[in-house]
């Protein structure tokens, strides 16, 4: 049983039109100690799906349906279905078992406490064997990197940097001793030196505490050197999952392909960048089949038969080569030979 699994997992947003598609039949899972990078362009779902998780979303106006099978531990209860607990289990989830960084950890800060009385707040909440909730505090900022812990942990947030602020925020995660982390684009925001920074801490944490942290990202970039396994989702669903570096060497669908594409290379041939034509289509745009069909050029080459197979059948994400699966009715990635 993995550590989290996810099945068919949709979100519905209650409008004044009826009820809105946002994520729709998403499922993946996630083992002990891996790190699972969700990828895509804003507007994706990326954000509502991780939300999702732990029930963080309001409901209503939201509907949730299918499944999130959490395993909690033998002390906990094992393995149980988030979207079905009552409000006291969900509470012991929310930070004990799964733990967030947002992308605005000045927004995520509370501006008229000190840092260290917040993250000593959320010890104390999920860790009753602690004794010096303030302590252990400050022992956390000096794990993350924050220099001279001790004062730093009674600063108010105003006072920090960026950088800062975010560690603040990992190591406030790291308080509640969770058994997945969950990093919303935790770099937004931030220069590129702290941002490598930060990105290696959540790396080295992962290791030494073998935890295991879904990364979400639109940069498929830093992807290759953190993650174990990627899935791509576009418009609400996932359509591609694969190890990392099979993704990145042999990418089958052609979303996929198209964002490696427009990683931008140092020292590149071409001087101009690549792109994808269009944008995410809203929840209220998305059509019957592959939302991805308007924004393909791959289709442009398709008979009209299949553009309207394209247009009208979603395709359902089915394991094309081992361990590689991929949700496209005629994937071009997929050479001769390959198919399982």
């Amino acid at each position: 049983m993995p550590l989290l699994e996810v099945k068919n997992l949709s979100v519905q947003f209650r409008t004044d039109g009826g009820l809105q598609p946002t994520v729709t039949d998403v499922s993946f899972s996630l083992e002990r100690g891996e790190m699972l990078a969700l990828v895509g362009e804003s507007g994706c779902g990326k954000s509502v799906t991780c939300m999702s998780l732990a029930r963080l979303l309001p409901e209503p106006p939201v509907v949730l349906s299918g499944e999130v099978l959490l395993d909690r531990g033998p002390e906990h209860g094992g393995v149980a279905d988030v979207l079905q607990l009552g409000e006291r289990a969900l509470r012991q989830v929310r930070g004990g078992c799964i733990s967030y960084i947002f992308q605005e950890p000045s927004v995520s800060l509370n501006p008229v406490f000190r840092v260290g009385d917040q993250i000593a707040e959320a010890v104390r909440l999920h860790r009753k064997d602690v004794s010096d909730p303030f302590e252990e505090a400050v022992e956390l900022l000096r794990q993350v990197g924050i220099p001279d812990p001790a004062n730093r942990a009674k600063q108010y947030p105003h006072e920090m940097s960026g950088g800062m602020q975010q560690r603040v925020m990992i190591a406030m995660a790291l308080g509640c001793a969770p058994s997945i982390l969950v990093a919303d684009e935790p770099t937004t925001a931030l220069d590129v030196t702290i941002q490598a920074q930060i990105l290696d801490l959540l790396l080295s944490l992962k290791k030494d505490r073998g935890m295991a942290v879904i990364l979400v990202t639109h940069n498929l970039g830093i992807v290759a050197e953190l993650a174990d396994r990627v899935a791509v989702m576009y418009a609400g669903r996932i359509i591609e999952t694969a190890p990392v570096a099979e993704l990145i060497a042999h990418p089958i669908h052609p979303y996929t392909s198209a964002l490696i594409r427009a990683v931008p290379v140092l020292g590149g041939e071409h001087n101009r960048l690549n792109t994808i034509r269009g944008t995410v289509p809203s929840p209220d745009k998305f059509g019957r089949g592959c939302r991805f069909c308007d924004r393909c050029e791959y289709a442009d080459s398709l008979s009209e038969e299949q553009r309207r197979l394209c247009r009208e059948e979603p395709p359902r994400l089915r394991e094309l080569v081992p361990s590689h699966a991929c949700a496209c009715h005629f994937p071009p990635g997929l050479t001769a030979g390959k198919e399982a």
